[in-house]
């Protein structure tokens, strides 16, 4: 994918580190340095409200059960005070209700512990990737063009006509090209409903999408990644 202006701008990403942990705040200290991030390690809400208040960040880590209060409800004010900045949850909690109180309450996505550090960093990676990709008005990934301002999309030349969900599910792809998304990541993020992931309604648009995309001179570009997900672009 070639987003204009995006360039290696998540390998040099500055993250809030929110953990009261001392082991754990330590750990993903040093572990994500070592994968190029600037790293700015808090145990408190108020600690993480003073770091924001002296820089900014370009995502959030943020434990959900801190000292001083509740990750969710701080996620909850963020928002409120129109700070969209990435936040990914990381919690021991692993209940279906726990996980959707957090996304409800803002956070871009929820990891539960003990989790695969390996896991984190490509969580942040996708994360990173899609909050660089929405700051930019245009999307290309392969031979395909997708403006964000006139919700153009052409491929090949070609004018693409699609309806307002189609464009909103191949934004999502686009801002993820390369990377293999799953239902439960389109549920969650394109029809802000996890429940329908228990339904076809996914597959169904997914199809009609895919036949807007092809055509018998043009190479496959939306792939079906059999017991994963989709991808758009080249497949990993």
């Amino acid at each position: 994918m070639v987003a204009e202006g995006i360039g290696n701008r998540e390998l040099m990403a500055r993250i809030l580190v929110v953990e009261d942990e001392p082991t754990l705040l330590g750990s993903l200290r040093r572990g994500l340095m070592e994968e190029g991030y600037d790293v700015v390690p808090v145990s408190t809400i108020e600690q993480a409200m003073h770091a924001l208040s002296k820089q900014t960040v370009d995502l959030i880590l943020l434990d959900v059960m801190l000292p001083d209060g509740s990750g969710v409800d701080w996620v909850r004010t963020l928002r409120a005070n129109s700070n969209m900045v990435p936040v990914l949850m990381a919690t021991a909690r692993d209940a279906v209700e726990d996980r959707i109180t957090g996304l409800d309450s803002g956070a871009d996505d929820y990891l539960v512990k003990p989790f695969s550090f390996d896991e984190l960093v490509a969580r942040l990676r996708a994360l990173l990737r899609r909050a660089s990709a929405s700051r930019e008005s245009k999307l290309v990934v392969d031979d395909l063009s997708i403006d964000l301002l006139t919700r153009q999309v052409t491929r090949a030349g070609a004018d693409l006509d699609l309806t307002p969900r189609q464009f909103d599910l191949l934004t999502y792809f686009a801002q993820s090209a390369g990377e293999v998304v799953t239902r439960e990541m389109i549920a969650k993020d394109v029809w802000k409903e996890p429940t329908a992931t228990w339904t076809n309604v996914i597959e169904v648009q997914i199809n009609h999408l895919r036949r807007r995309l092809e055509r018998p001179e043009w190479p496959t570009i939306l792939h079906t990644i059999r017991g994963k997900g989709y991808c758009l672009g080249k497949q990993p």
